[in-house]
């Protein structure tokens, strides 16, 4: 099992889990975030973190896009370790529907 970061990220990216992460397994994209998942040591400390309810076990039915998701991009976007500020529209992106196809972006971000 590991841990995945889903839609509901995208255009919010919080960024609380990143510092509660024990193994560093965040990886940041331009508008989301990912978790490496062959990084992830399972332990769940990032899921109670996330404002936007965006991180799941993987062994959650429908999932399998969002392993997919996270492990391509985890390959080529910068590591994060240290939270910053959520973009300042963030509130407003929280809970909507379909945001991986009207918002997704594969650039990747700053990193630390």
């Amino acid at each position: 099992m590991t841990y995945v970061v889903t839609d509901a990220c995208i255009k919010c990216k919080y960024m609380d889990c990143v510092e509660v992460c024990p193994v560093d397994c965040f990886y940041e994209g331009d508008n989301m975030l990912v978790i490496n998942p062959s990084e992830c040591i399972d332990c769940g400390v990032c899921e109670p973190e996330c404002p936007a309810e965006a991180i799941l076990p993987d062994t959650e039915d429908g999932l399998e896009k969002w392993l997919e998701v996270n492990t391509k991009y985890s390959e080529s976007w910068p590591n994060i370790t240290v939270s910053r500020e959520p973009p300042a529209d963030a509130d407003d992106f929280k809970g909507v529907e379909g945001k991986f196809e009207a918002h997704f972006s594969e650039k990747p971000g700053e990193g630390d």
